[in-house]
């Protein structure tokens, strides 16, 4: 039996210096997916991270749903560890406050749809003459420039213009993929974007923008059949959960009804799998299975008496033949599944995350562990939570900060 890792200690909201980001100021104009997720990773490693929200609402991801003690799902797996400012940007006063916000900071993320960033006056060329040593990213739906730089881009709208839709789903009908995937990728991208200009700036002075497109982001994730398409003439098939150039490599029924995935790679793991979970060496040199391309060739005399064998078996019993055999298999878990998987209970992932309205939310770690390093895990910020104690840090008095709340400024 393997130890179970030990348990980090829980972080309380605030700076921490033994963070490897502390002391990284990063103003954030943000909502919805794909720029909240980039300065999620970087608050939880130290950064701060101040997200400015307009005073009638807010990022409108907070209304989402409703399903987490009432916060929306999406707000809460996206900004813990910040802290909240409302701001009215279309107002002087509003905009004043932010600029003294930007010259403090270190990093600007925004993501407003097209043309909004320059007509408040924060568009990266503008913010460079401004704010030299600031580093802008920007998050866009197709670039900021180019014959789409003024259309809204929405994640299922960028899986459909990449081609991923026309991938994903069965041979009866294409499938969206269920998560935010498309903002997902670009936020990966903007995060990574973010740590290597700040390295630029640390190692040569430079402050360089970094600039992130939806579109682009997961094109890059479609090289694959994109080359598989242009070197063959046409797209790899939609096969649901089977794999369209490798077999076998898909779900089978076990006698209990349990659904297992198998994903055989190579020869060496086709052999085990004929020796010693379908009881049937002879296969292995068998004409139609010899080879990954034979067996994808003639997948469906392939997935017909693996089908069999799996009827012979219940779910246990055939992860224990798989097992013996080296060869990759995986239950189709549910969500519920999930969230009580093994895996995560025995490496400690979950860690209990402050809610706005009091009470706490399960939220996973950061997937990257750097030795030494707790991640922050602070609270999910009400709205304008910050807005006071942020107003007092720029030099405001109480006075002046009821008289903007009355204006409507914060």
């Amino acid at each position: 039996m393997s130890a179970e890792a030990p348990a980090p200690p829980v972080r309380t909201d605030g700076p921490d210096p033994a963070l490897p980001l502390s002391g990284v100021t990063v103003v954030s104009l943000e909502q919805a997916v794909a720029a909240p997720f980039a300065t999620r990773q970087l608050a939880d490693l130290g950064a701060r991270v101040i997200k400015v929200e307009r005073p009638d609402g807010g990022d409108f991801a907070r209304r989402y749903d409703t399903t987490v003690r009432g916060e929306s799902s999406y707000f809460v797996w996206l900004n813990r560890s910040k802290e909240s400012i409302t701001l009215d940007l279309k107002s002087a006063r509003g905009r004043e406050i932010a600029a003294r916000l930007l010259g403090r900071a270190d990093v600007f993320v925004q993501n407003l749809a097209p043309g909004a960033i320059g007509r408040l006056g924060l568009d990266p060329a503008s913010l460079a003459r401004r704010f030299p040593a600031l580093i802008a990213c920007s998050i866009t739906g197709y670039g900021a420039t180019g014959p789409w730089a003024d259309r809204k881009a929405y994640d299922l709208l960028v899986q459909c213009q990449t081609g991923l839709v026309s991938l994903t789903g069965s041979a009866d009908a294409p499938a969206r993929v269920g998560i935010s995937i498309a903002d997902i990728a670009a936020g990966m991208y903007a995060y990574s974007g973010i740590l290597t200009a700040l390295f630029t700036r640390a190692t040569t002075g430079v402050a360089r923008t970094v600039d992130v497109s939806l579109f682009e982001a997961l094109a890059e994730w479609m090289h694959q059949p994109a080359y598989y398409t242009a070197h063959t003439g046409s797209q790899p098939p939609r096969m649901g959960v089977r794999h369209a150039t490798i077999a076998p490599y898909g779900t089978y029924t076990a006698k209990d009804g349990e659904e297992v995935l198998i994903s055989v790679q190579n020869e060496r793991e086709w052999a085990a799998l004929c020796r010693h979970f379908l009881e049937r060496p002879g296969l292995v040199e068998d004409p139609r299975f010899a080879t990954g391309s034979a067996r994808v060739a003639h997948r469906d005399a392939l997935d017909a008496i693996l089908a069999e064998r799996f009827r012979a078996l219940d779910g246990a019993r055939a992860a224990e033949l798989l097992d013996a055999a080296g060869v990759a298999h995986a239950p189709v878990n549910d969500m519920r599944q999930f969230l009580g998987h093994p895996v995560l209970d025995a490496r400690r992932r979950w860690r209990d995350v402050p809610l706005p309205g009091g009470g706490t939310v399960r939220a996973l770690i950061p997937p990257a562990d750097l030795s030494g390093v707790t991640a922050r895990m602070g609270a999910v910020p009400a709205l304008g939570e910050h807005t006071d104690r942020i107003l007092a840090e720029l030099g405001h008095g109480a006075a002046e900060r009821d008289a903007l709340r009355a204006d409507g400024v914060v």
